[in-house]
Parts: structure tokens; sequence; C-alpha cells
């Protein structure tokens, strides 16, 4: 199984007037427009995708989306609770080993601190590795079995810049 974390883009910030709840932060009109850049760097070095799973939060739907349509896989795009900021990783592994006869690459659209845990996991068996992704970033796993724990290959991470010089 080969897994893409992908961290949302940026987002209006936490504490502007009007976005109560975390959940509702929308990407900025920068954000969109670097993350549509991000996409088509994704898109030059063979992203592909079975399954695009994305954090309901808006910040994150808006991104997958984004990513979605230029990698031509909207129709594979879904969301998921445990994506949320906070969300639980065990309950997103059990997700991801109940759907692995129907999908070899999913790509996870989510939050920080979050996806660096979920790397730390798979690759190091705990957390607490200072694994971090910007926004926009883009990180690759491979693992020939997926569990909560070490399991995982890290094949890269890659910084917006460097998908944005891609493109």
């Amino acid at each position: 199984m080969t897994l893409y974390l992908l961290r949302h883009a940026i987002a209006v910030e936490r504490g502007t007037p009007g976005y109560a709840r975390d959940s509702d932060r929308p990407l900025t009109a920068e954000g969109k427009a670097k993350m549509r850049k991000i996409a088509l760097g994704m898109k030059a070095i063979g992203v592909d995708v079975d399954l695009i799973l994305s954090s309901p939060f808006l910040r994150s739907s808006e991104t997958a989306e984004i990513v979605a349509r230029v990698l031509g896989a909207s129709a594979k795009l879904e969301y998921s609770p445990s994506l949320e900021a906070g969300g639980a990783p065990a309950a997103l592994i059990d997700e991801l080993v109940g759907r692995r006869e129907s999908v070899n690459k999913v790509m996870l659209v989510g939050h920080e601190p979050y996806l660096g845990d979920l790397i730390s996991v798979l690759v190091a068996g705990k957390d607490g590795c200072a694994v971090t992704v910007k926004k926009g970033g883009l990180c690759k796993l491979d693992m020939t079995s997926l569990r909560y724990g070490r399991c995982a290959t890290l094949e890269w991470l890659l910084t917006p810049r460097q998908l944005v010089k891609l493109a």
C-alpha cells in the first residue's frame, strides 16, 4: 500500500472574526492558488490515487477538492472524522485496513501535528519523532501491510515549494 499524506493549504488564521469554530476556517485566496500549483506538481511526478480521504474540516476539504480536480480523482474523494484535528489515528488505520482489498494508493488530507505523529508511528513505531508536514506539503509512505505501529518506509517528504517547482 502507498499512503500520501497531505497537509491542508494556507487557511484563515485561528481566532479570525466570523470563524468561531476551528472546523469552519476556509483556505485563503493565496492558499487556494498555491494548492492548485502544488497539485500540478503532484500530477507532474505521477501521483495517482485510488482514494482521497480527507478531514471534514473546511480547510482540508477545500484542499482535497482542489487536488481531486487536478488529478482527475473527484469521484474518489471521501471524508473521515478520523482525520479531524484531534482525530484517532488507530481508528483511521482500522478504516484503511478494512478497505485494503479495494484501494492500494490512498491520499490522506489533514492537519498537523496529527499527520506528523501518524508518519512517526508508521515509520518509527511511536509518535514523538520530530516530523512536521508544512501547509501544502506531501509525504509518501510505502508498506507491504498496514497496521498501527512500525510498518512503513518513508519514500519522501516534499515541501510546498518543491512541489510547485516540479509543476
